[in-house]
């Protein structure tokens, strides 16, 4: 028996599939169903996204942002979640997204997938780091006399992301350790700050859940530019859930460390996406509720969780919860580093990365994890963090700007391989499901929901004040054409497919000895 209840049996055949497309068992298989929910849950984690970004619920259209807008917003991610886990059990592969891509698009839209995703990784990483610098210096920085400065958040990130890429470097099984610790971590933070919230609150007034107020311009503290357009402020407001319910491709980039691959994946997917829609939106609630006054709260802009917390609640319990909260976006950040690791280190395996493709796509046979990846990705984090603090569009970091485009670049991620999928089915391409799959109507239903998502996250990611990041957005893509027409289109050959996979044998066998890996 290989474990307690992954029989020998069920190892064969994650690896025979694995063959199947090409690739060696080159990373530990170790991951369990429950820590392949664990990792996107992870990076999800509503007490980063929801908790740093609140004030674009309250500051937008008021408590319907949280009732209403949260729910809203978590439907869209829903509807990638399902088309992603439906190409996920049939191609569970590290890199799912560019492997997708390009088995069911073609090189072009591999290729341009694993930029979009690459990119968005980076970014978000940074962007999740930057979060929780920020969150500490609000919180504890004062015991350390850290004011936030923009070089003391550059340090700060400097610091941490290199401590998750150290944990990422000691193997799948310690990461996962950490990472199934802090799906508890968020479900009991979540829970007393829920109660806290509830039990602290001057009044509850339900009514704040599905009442529409005007609190742009001014009175949300510039959060959204003015607009008398709600339906316009409400459409902004779902920036909020749309960016925190993002990065459950994790689950996909761990596939080839995940048993039983084929189903664990798409419900690890699906899973971390309905827990955290739903524990969220009890969350974002709870707060919502609790909020003082909300004239003055949306005045507040992005201090409206601190300064309603300062109102409501005693220090020692507001200490503990602030405390959960920083630890979860530790993690999360953690998490991320894995899902870009694993990213780099699959698109460099079919030398994808123009320069440097053997290193990146070597994998260390102590630890069984591709340690050049996971430090690459790493100082790629910091370049752009440094990057992002130190240029100034105007009096706006550049960071501001790319924290929008990031949202694009992902989320075009997964758009691409959802509609080379939507045409590809039942194609010789992909000509039958995974064991796990919806029915063919509804498969194509949901992936139709996605492009129309996709079409509404466009909207609302470009919309003023961040009118740049259409000009990012358009800049990157445009630059990927004239790279893919001139150099790539020649060189790069993509995912093996037919008989490349055949003649792979050899090199496969090779790959797998080199790590420890028994035949």
């Amino acid at each position: 028996m290989a474990s307690d209840d992954y029989t020998d049996k069920d190892a064969h055949e994650d690896i025979k599939v694995l063959h199947g497309m090409g690739y060696a068992q080159e990373l530990s298989r170790s991951m369990s169903k429950f820590s392949n929910f664990a990792i996107s849950f992870s990076i999800i984690c509503i007490l980063s996204g929801g908790i740093n970004s609140f004030a674009q619920a309250i500051s937008s259209i008021g408590g319907a942002g949280a009732g209403l807008g949260w729910i809203t917003g978590c439907i869209i991610s829903g509807m990638f979640a399902l088309a992603m886990a439906q190409i996920a059990s049939a191609f569970p592969t590290a890199g799912g997204l560019y492997h997708w891509g390009s088995i069911l698009g073609g090189r072009f839209w591999g290729w341009l997938t694993a930029w979009l995703n690459l990119l968005g990784l980076i970014t978000v990483l940074g962007a999740i780091n930057i979060g929780t610098a920020y969150y500490f210096t609000g919180t504890f920085g004062y015991l350390i006399n850290f004011g936030g400065s923009d070089t003391e958040i550059v340090l700060f990130v400097a610091v941490i992301t290199a401590v998750q890429a150290l944990f990422n470097h000691l193997g799948i099984k310690v990461t996962t350790f950490l990472t199934d610790i802090s799906g508890y971590i968020i479900f009991a933070t979540t829970a007393v700050l829920v109660v806290a919230c509830l039990y602290y609150a001057p009044s509850l007034e339900f009514s704040r859940l599905w009442t529409f107020t005007n609190y742009s311009g001014d009175a949300g503290n510039g959060t959204f530019p003015q607009s008398d357009n709600m339906a316009y402020l409400f459409l902004l407001c779902l920036l909020l859930p749309v960016y925190t319910i993002t990065g459950y491709d994790a689950s996909a980039h761990t596939s080839e460390e995940t048993k039983n691959a084929a189903t664990s994946v798409p419900k690890g997917i699906v899973s971390a996406v309905i827990w955290s829609s739903l524990i969220g939106w009890i969350m974002i609630c709870a707060i919502m509720l609790a909020v003082p006054n909300m004239n003055e709260g949306a005045a507040q802009g992005f201090n409206v969780f601190f300064w309603t917390m300062d109102q409501i609640l005693p220090t020692g319990l507001k200490t503990v919860i602030y405390v959960g909260i920083l630890i979860a976006q530790f993690l999360c950040g953690l998490a991320t580093v894995t899902s870009a690791s694993r990213m780099l280190f699959a698109f460099a395996r079919d030398d994808g990365m123009p320069a440097g493709s053997k290193a990146l796509s070597t994998v260390s046979p102590k630890y069984r994890t591709p340690v050049n990846a996971i430090w690459t990705a790493t100082v790629l984090c910091i370049l752009y963090v440094l990057l992002a603090m130190s240029i100034k569009v105007g009096e706006t970091s550049i960071y501001v700007i790319v924290v929008n485009s990031t949202l694009v670049f992902l989320f075009l991620s997964f758009t691409i391989p959802l509609v080379a999928g939507l045409f590809a089915y039942g194609t010789a391409k992909w000509p039958n499901p995974g064991p796990w799959a919806m029915s063919a109507g509804l498969y194509k239903l949901v992936t139709v929901l996605s492009v129309i998502g996709m079409a509404v996250i466009l909207f609302i990611a470009v919309a003023p004040p961040n009118e740049r990041v259409l000009y990012v957005v358009l800049g990157f893509i445009a630059l990927a054409l004239v790279l893919w027409v001139t150099v790539e289109n020649r060189r790069f050959e993509g995912p093996p497919t037919g008989d490349r996979i055949a003649a792979r044998k050899a090199v496969i066998a090779a790959a797998e000895a080199a790590v420890g890996q028994k035949a």
